[in-house]
This record gives C-alpha cells, structure tokens and sequence, in this order.
C-alpha cells in the first residue's frame, strides 16, 4: 500500500504547476477581445505614429495636431480597402480617393493574423521553457491551443471591430471622411479573413476545414486543389508560381521605365515639394504604392494596360494617358502618348514566362520523380498521369491565377478625384481575361509536352525493382551471346572489386555456388580469389579488344560433361575470345549495365573457393 502511495504521489506531483499554468492562461472569449481590441490599436497607433512625425517636419503645416490624427485614422480606414472623400476641394464638390495602398494593408494582416493566433493558443506560444518537463509527463502537447477555433476568432474579429468603429466615427470629423458602405464591407471582411487565417495557423493548418469549402467542387477537381496531406495541390502551386512570375516581371517594366524615364521622374520629384521632409513623404508613398505598380505592370504586360483617366488606357499597343495627371514620380514612368513600338511589345515575354512556369510546375506533379520504383521511405512511388488529367490541372491553374490577378486588379485600382480622375488602375475583367487566355493557350501545351518528354528521359542507369531477368529466356539466345542493347562499358551501379568479377550470385553458372567459383563437374572457373588485380586487366582486355562467338557458341557456363571451356588451361583457345575466365567476368559484368535482379546481399564478395587460377598451370 505505501509503494501504491508513493507512486500516486508521483504521478500527482506535476499537476498543480500545470493547473496553475492552465489558470493563468485565462482562454475564452475575453482573451480574443483583448487580442482584436490590442491588434487594432497597434495599427492606429503605427499609423498616428507615422503621421504626426511627417507633419512635425514639415515647414509649413496646414492645420493642428487634431487634423493630423484625423488623418492618420482616415489612412488607417484606406489601408483596409475603404474609399475616402475629400471635402475640401476647390470646386467645392466631395471628391472620392479610393486607391489604397497595398503595402499598407500589409500591417493589419499580419496584425490579425498574429492576435488570432495567440487567441487560439491561449496565449502559451511565450511561456518559458522550464515548464515543459511537466507536459511531457503527462503527454501534453505545449502547442496544444486550448481555446475552441470559434470563440478565439469570434472574440478576434468583435475586438477588432470595437475599436474600427470608433476609428470611423472620430475620422469623419476630418478633411478626409470616410465612406461608411466601403467601411462596413472591406474592414470586416479584412477582420474575419486574416482572424481565420491565424485561428488555423494555430491548429497546425488542418485539411478538414479546406474540404469542406472545396466540397462543392467536382471529385476529380478537389486534389488538384488540396493534397491528400493537406498540402496546396498541383493547380494551386502552378497558379501561385504563374502569378508569382507576372508580379515580378510587372515590377521589372515598372523599374525598368522608371530607369528609362530618369530625368522626368527627378523633375517631378523635385516639382511636386521642395523640403527634404516633403520629398520623404513622397517616396514613402511611392514605396507603399510599389505592389500597385507591379500589379499595373502585370496588366500592361498582358495586354489590356491600365487607366489613367477615365477614357484614358495605356497599353503595349496605344497609350493614351489623361493630358493634365499630377506630378508624382510613379506616374512619370509611364510611356509616352501614341502607338506601341517593338519595345513596348516586348513586355509580352513576361506572360509567355508566366504561362511556361505554370506548365512546367504541372508537369512536375504529373510525373513523380519515384515513379516506376519505390518512393522516400520504401512508400510506393505515385503513378504517372494520364494525358486528361494533366489537361485539367493545367486549366484549373489558369484558371486559379486569373481569379487572383483579377482580384489584385481590383484593389490596386481606384478613384483619385471626380471626372478625368474617376478612374485609375487596370479593370478587374480585362486582367482576367487576358490572363485566362495567355495561360490557356500556352500553358497546356507545355504541360502535356513536358509531361511527355519528363516520362521518354532514359533512366537505364536507375535500378528498378521487381524486374526480373528471365534466366531461360537469356538461355534460349546462348549461354555466351551477348544480350540486345547491351553497353561494354561501366555503368552506374556496376560492382567493382570480388563480387565484380565473380558476377552476378543465382546466374546461370552458378547453381552451385558463386559465378565463376564452382562447376557441376567440380572444375574451377577462376573465381573470386583471382581479386581486384585480375579485374583491373579484365577491363582492359574487355574494352580494347574484340570478341568473336565460336560456332558452338557456348560460354561453358554449368556445364554437366566436365569438359572445359575453351580457352582455359588443358583446352584449345577460342579464336577471337581473350580468355576464358576473362570472358565470363567481362560478361558478367557487361550484363550488368542492363536491368538486372540483384539479391538482397550481392554486394558482399562470396567466401574463397580453392580454384585452377590460385596456381600458375601447368605446361604441356
């Protein structure tokens, strides 16, 4: 009874640290609240922050230290996607500003993301070290959350919210007001997003709540969305990697016209103010407009250009840019007025690039790399493809990446003001479209013809097993034939050394032993105790010299008759052959450059043999 005691007491002795851990957590919905509520007021306070530096330096104020703050908060309403209005214009009428920065909505993503995490975790993602002992005791996970998904994102986007609306509230006493149909869609929808997407980060990102949303896509359509594993599918891979491609290689037209168009973009930067804090704040704001110039580049590589100006497109084909635009350093960078020239086409290699990269990438998931073998593991290497499925991956990835190239036009376009500068930024539709069309054109063509040239790569230097050899096939042709197709010469996986020459353990030859080392008829066939020596001449002797087949056209291998093969010490050479035991070992192991059944321990060399060839023969 006191051994019953005393391991109880044992067992029970890291539980109050545990409990009072799992007190101090204090999960619920009060934790997400405080989490969404802290999120928010980083934000604002990173914005204000920002703000009220800038409007200290500048030389020449336009108003207090309660304007700037109005500001920052309507800047801070814009970075979620809301559209603003101006209120003080010269013609007196509201005028829209509706382009947000997208490298401004960086910051309450992440910040979302990071208090949906910690909501769901409780917390514990920063505990010390020192407490681990205990769980591991008692098989706990640390990184087990122990809120429920629900709560922690609910709590999240409420506290998020509670702060927003009062952000909203105060921005609309300022110059910059913000429209409260565009606030009460972007703002939450930004909330509830990037919550969701830390509540899952948090529970190790789970399938199960991805196939429920894919559940009303066709069967054969959910794993090019969503692997078994859980991981991205093929198509989503493929689409990420095409608009990866069309991003960058928008970034590149941007930097590249930017480079072209150096001195315009100086006089505008030196035009538009003249303190060094004025010209900071400018390139702050060309910084943060950056990824919309990629996305703007992306669209005019593609074809349909971009606005500027209502009824003012700029394409590779024509540009027509609005005649009177603001000086700003961006806008400086784009082509002049008039048709296209062959440099202003040669901004269609970034989709054909794109649509290049999108096919390779399904291809590669068409054709496994372990195919016809065994994978990582000893798993079974998954199948090759068929021709209709990488088809439908290639469409999907099309597909995938027009919806996000048309999602990205969308918000890195907008208003600027009312009448010529109603709209600005590339429309939605178009990008799509153009992107559908480049991707669909060329991207399955490539898919299918990698597909097919990744499947006829010769791979006779890769061992495949389960292949058997056939020995009474191999028979049928002649012991001493050289099989079809096959190489002299040293392949990949030849063995060298002993077991190199004494061949192949279980072939024809060796029904009593190891080849070479033992005949049916007692008579040694100079085996593994000739060593690596011998082999060495053996290659030679192969290589530079020429073999003829006798009209027998035996190798002498397992014979029952005891007579020797020719060629051996007491026979008559053949013609043509160097050797007899030279000529078993060169077969041997010129058969191994074909696809070949190795045992489980041929590569270990076979136990000596007393043998003809440990003693020089006799002279007749």
């Amino acid at each position: 009874m006191a051994g019953v005691n005393e391991m109880t007491a044992r067992r029970r002795s890291p539980s109050p640290p545990l409990l009072t851990r799992m007190r101090d957590r204090s999960p619920g919905l009060a934790g997400g609240l405080m989490g969404g509520a802290l999120a928010a007021g980083l934000g604002l306070a990173s914005f204000a922050v920002l703000v009220m530096l800038l409007w200290i330096s500048s030389p020449y104020p336009d108003s207090g230290p309660g304007g700037a703050m109005h500001v920052a908060a309507a800047l801070w309403l814009l970075a979620h996607g809301a559209e603003l209005v101006r209120t003080d214009t010269l013609s007196g009428v509201p005028a829209p500003l509706g382009l947000p920065p997208l490298l401004l909505l960086a910051l309450p993503v992440w910040l979302l993301h990071r208090a949906g995490r910690d909501a769901a975790d409780g917390g514990g993602g920063d505990e010390d070290d020192g407490d681990h002992d205990y769980e591991e005791d008692l098989g706990i996970a640390v990184s087990t959350p122990l809120v429920s998904p629900r709560t922690a994102w609910t709590g999240v986007v409420l506290g998020y919210l509670a702060v927003a609306v009062p952000a909203a509230l105060y921005a609309a006493g300022g110059v910059l007001r913000p429209s409260w149909v565009w606030t009460g869609v972007c703002v939450p929808l930004v909330a509830v997003v990037a919550a969701g997407a830390g509540v899952w980060s948090a529970y190790g990102r789970p399938g199960r709540p991805l196939r429920r949303l894919l559940g009303v896509l066709p069967a054969g359509v959910r794993p090019l969305v969503l692997g078994p594993d859980g991981r991205p599918g093929v198509a989503v891979r493929a689409s990420a990697a095409g608009a990866g491609v069309l991003l960058g290689g928008g970034a590149l037209l941007v930097v590249v016209s930017l480079v072209g168009h150096g001195s315009a973009t100086q006089a505008s930067l030196l035009r538009l103010t003249e303190g060094w804090s004025g010209r900071f704040a400018v390139l702050l704001l060309c910084a943060a407009l950056l990824p919309n110039a990629a996305v703007w580049g992306a669209a005019y590589a593609l074809g349909p250009g971009f606005a500027l100006g209502a009824g003012h497109a700029v394409g590779p084909l024509a540009s027509a840019p609005a005649p009177f635009l603001p000086p700003f350093p961006l806008l400086a960078a784009v082509p002049e007025a008039g048709r296209g020239a062959p440099v202003h086409w040669a901004a269609g290699v970034v989709p054909v690039v794109a649509a290049v990269v999108v096919g390779w990438t399904v291809a590669k998931g068409a054709v496994p790399p372990e195919r016809d073998g065994t994978g990582p593991g000893g798993t079974r290497a998954a199948a090759v493809w068929p021709v209709g499925r990488t088809v439908r991956a290639a469409a999907l990835a099309s597909v995938l990446c027009a919806a996000v190239l048309a999602v990205l036009a969308g918000l890195s376009g907008g208003p600027l003001g009312a009448d010529v500068l109603s709209r600005f930024g590339p429309v939605w539709w178009q990008a799509a479209a153009a992107t559908l069309a480049w991707l669909g054109l060329l991207a399955i063509p490539t898919a299918v013809g990698v597909r097919a040239w990744r499947c006829r790569s010769p791979r006779a230097e890769e061992p495949r097993i389960g292949n058997q050899r056939g020995d009474a096939a191999e028979d049928a042709h002649g012991p001493g034939r050289l099989r079809t197709g096959a190489r002299p010469g040293r392949g990949r996986f030849t063995r060298t050394g002993v077991a190199g020459v004494a061949g192949v353990a279980g072939s024809p030859g060796a029904a009593n032993g190891p080849r070479g080392g033992g005949r049916a008829d007692g008579t040694g066939a100079g085996g593994p105790s000739a060593g690596d020596a011998d082999a060495e001449v053996f290659w030679g002797a192969a290589l530079d010299g020429t073999r003829g087949e006798a009209a027998g056209g035996s190798r002498g291998v397992g014979r029952a008759g005891g007579a020797r093969d020719p060629g051996r010490p007491g026979g008559t050479r053949d013609p043509g052959r160097p050797g007899g035991d030279e000529d078993d070992a060169f077969h041997g192991l010129r058969d191994q450059n074909r696809e070949t059944d190795f045992g489980l321990y041929d590569f270990l060399p076979p136990d000596p043999a007393p043998t003809e060839r440990s003693t020089p023969p006799e002279s007749p």
